[in-house]
């Protein structure tokens, strides 16, 4: 049976006659498999009694389901039904407020006209000053065409924005950052580099989110050579980099090397290519990545698109070819970016001792993640009703905390890894085990180990002339 989720957590508001008990109502939400959250009484009258039951359902059917059971009880009447995450995206989930109060003709002529004249002149004679007097020092553009959303696939801008806009509150619950959604009406790849630099002046980083392979490696290679603020597509780099953190205390977790073991990856999209050129930056060297049509290897090339064409000239050193299937076989590590159910539990079996499975596709995992427990020593999911959830939320915040607070222009691969290092650097040697190789997305230790790493790790990159933290003189 699926499993329940606070995604559909579903309120009911019944007018309850004398003829229905409390027990009954309850009773017919825990046959039907739903978790009763709540159950409450709002008023009562000659009518009968109003309540509200919270439940959490699996999906709609199982919702509609339920309504059809109450419905079904003696003198129970359904008033109404409400999907309280719908409820929590009616009229978005962001606004905007005001950092000064503008109560008066003084509060208003600093905040707007005359005063911000004298900023704007500054700023016109010294363009960097635009990173301390405006929204730029602390703000990320979270950029989309919603080509390519997760679970969901290309679902157009509009179905995308409710994706960036959480995305957004992630930004700021987690590490402060301001970030704005940023969807686009074009697939076009020019024209969204054309885009994104025209809008960039009021950003001091770009988050590119949800645009599909092969385009979003040109389109991130390109903004990050013409704009002179950082570019993260979290698609590819922030899964890299949670991937790998995961990896490295799962490796100490059986007691092997990151340079000894074989390595399959399942996915070679945004995704697949940037774990992989990360794991190489961290010392892997035996890896195999499949694709559709199995092993990537350097003796079939013809007609690659260049990302997919380096990664099967630069991994696969001892030349595999087939199925994925047959690649598993005698592998320490699993890393899966791409379809569910594509492996038998049966396939772990035949996996290295103390073998390693990361199935990340989502909802649905590449392998049932139970079974493949039966015979890996690790195991890992992109979702949160399993142990070790690996979720970008671990690394997009603090990466961009520190990117901000360093004042950066670029971010290279050892920002990269060296983010994945310190998250997994929060779990301990006393915490760390089978069922905790990665921390969890509340843990508050996550984002500023994080930001910390980052800032560390830019010394040598190119900063802007007015460092955020040096004082200046207005």
């Amino acid at each position: 049976m699926p499993r329940v989720s606070p995604s559909y957590t579903v309120v009911f508001r019944l007018l309850v006659g004398e003829a229905t008990a409390t027990s009954e109502i309850a009773s017919v939400v825990a046959e039907l498999g739903a978790v009763l959250t709540a159950l409450d009484i709002i008023k009562s009258d000659r009518d009968g009694v109003t309540m509200e039951l919270m439940a959490d359902c699996y999906d709609s059917e199982h919702r509609r389901a339920l309504v059809a059971a109450l419905e079904d009880l003696q003198d129970v009447e359904v008033i109404n039904v409400s999907d309280s995450t719908f409820l929590a995206h009616v009229g978005g989930k962001l606004e905007v407020h005001s950092k000064i109060p503008v109560k008066n003709r003084r509060d208003l002529s600093r905040a707007y006209t005359p005063g911000v004249a004298r900023v704007c002149t500054a700023i016109a004679d010294e363009p960097e000053k635009a990173h301390i007097f405006t929204i730029k020092r602390n703000t990320v553009a979270v950029v989309s065409d919603g080509s390519a959303v997760l679970g969901l696939g290309d679902i157009g801008p509009a179905a995308a924005l409710p994706v960036m806009e959480g995305k957004a509150i992630l930004f700021k619950e987690f590490a402060g950052v301001d970030a704005w959604p940023v969807v686009l009406d074009t697939t076009d790849t020019e024209e969204i580099i054309k885009i994104v630099k025209a809008i960039a002046p009021a950003y001091g980083g770009i988050n590119l989110e949800d645009i599909a392979a092969p385009r979003c490696f040109e389109i991130e290679e390109r903004l990050r050579e013409e704009l002179d603020i950082p570019v993260f597509h979290d698609d590819q780099h922030g899964t890299a980099i949670v991937v790998l953190a995961a990896l490295l205390n799962a490796l100490k977790v059986v007691g092997k090397r990151i340079d000894e073991v074989r390595i399959v990856v399942s996915g070679v999209g945004a995704a697949g290519s940037a774990i992989i050129k990360l794991l190489m930056a961290q010392g892997a060297t035996d890896i195999v990545g499949y694709g559709r049509s199995g092993a990537l290897h350097a003796g079939d090339v013809e007609g690659m698109h260049p990302a997919r064409r380096w990664l099967a000239e630069n991994t696969n050193p001892r030349g595999v070819t087939g199925s994925l299937r047959e690649g598993v076989r005698d592998a320490d590590v699993f890393i899966g970016v791409s379809h569910g159910n594509i492996l038998d539990p049966e396939d772990i079996a035949t996996m290295a001792e103390d073998a390693i499975v990361f199935a990340l596709a989502n909802p649905t995992p590449e392998v049932d993640p139970t079974g493949a427990a039966d015979h890996a020593a690790v195991v890992a999911t992109g979702r949160s009703d399993y142990p070790n959830q690996i979720n970008n939320v671990l690394a997009f915040p603090g990466l961009f905390r520190g990117l901000l607070d360093a004042g950066v222009c670029e971010i290279n691969t050892e920002v990269l890894r060296v983010c994945a290092c310190a998250i997994a650097g929060v779990v301990s040697d006393e915490e760390r085990n089978s069922r905790y190789i990665i921390p969890g997305v509340f843990d508050e230790r996550v984002a500023p180990a994080v930001a910390a790493a980052v800032r560390e790790a830019v010394v040598d990159l190119p900063t802007r002339p007015v460092p955020l933290q040096e004082h200046v003189n207005f």
